[in-house]
């Protein structure tokens, strides 16, 4: 019987979505997935992780909304209003739509 090495959690990578959201179809197959969960808190901190990954201080400007207020906004147990989503979802060059 092999004694198998314990790995503690220290010494695992770090992980960040981010490092992974690198294309647009790499963005809409992360959303994607998010939304079939159907959790509305995932949904918007879905959005502050494409935020960051296109830069949070041009998605502020092109939003019209303060990063520092982005930040907040977007994070999983925020409850932001559904105009600052839309506003950040325009501001990545996104859009919603439902398809039946």
């Amino acid at each position: 019987m092999t004694k198998k090495k314990k790995i503690k959690i220290g010494d695992l990578p770090d992980f960040d979505v981010v490092d992974y959201l690198k294309t647009d179809a790499d963005i809409a197959e992360y959303l994607t997935v998010v939304l079939e969960d159907g959790d509305p808190a995932l949904f918007v901190a879905a959005i502050g992780d494409i935020a960051r990954a296109k830069g949070m201080t041009d998605i502020a400007k092109k939003s019209g909304v303060t990063r520092e207020s982005l930040y907040r906004a977007l994070k999983i147990e925020a409850r932001p209003r559904f105009e600052t989503v839309t506003r950040v979802i325009h501001a990545l060059g996104m859009k919603l739509s439902v398809h039946a």
